[in-house]
């Protein structure tokens, strides 16, 4: 008995067109067992100190949990992003380093959105 045993192929990352800023892709790296401990690693002090900081009620509180946020947004870019097109930045094509540096803003949430969507197991996954 001969049982055909078909290969899976697996792409470690998944492009994305930007709704925002037309003609631009990015590569967002998929998540792995390996990935998933590193990026877990890199957010838990993240994650606690921006919880500590949005209690505050004070405007140096609020501050330095938008900080946060935006650091937050950038460990995610730093970590899943692997390649942009369609984008150059100050007359050079886009590295990761020049979106997170100089980039638009706007598209830099983006990025952090799919990073952190590939990120988050749903509920329909952990069933399974």
């Amino acid at each position: 008995m001969s049982h055909s045993v078909e290969q899976v192929e697996w792409a470690s990352s998944e492009w994305v067109d930007s709704r925002l800023v037309p003609g631009v892709r990015f590569a967002v790296a998929k998540i792995s067992l390996a990935r998933r401990a590193e990026i877990s690693r890199r957010m838990r002090g993240l994650m606690s100190e921006l919880e500590f900081q949005s209690a505050g009620q004070g405007l140096t509180d609020r501050l330095a949990a938008t900080e946060m946020e935006a650091r937050i947004d950038r460990v995610y870019i730093e970590w899943g992003l692997q390649e942009v097109t369609g984008l150059e930045i100050d007359g050079a094509a886009a590295t990761v380093e020049t979106v997170v540096e100089r980039g638009p803003e706007a598209l830099c949430r983006e990025i952090a959105a799919c990073v952190r969507k590939q990120c988050h197991v749903s509920g329909e996954e952990r069933k399974n």
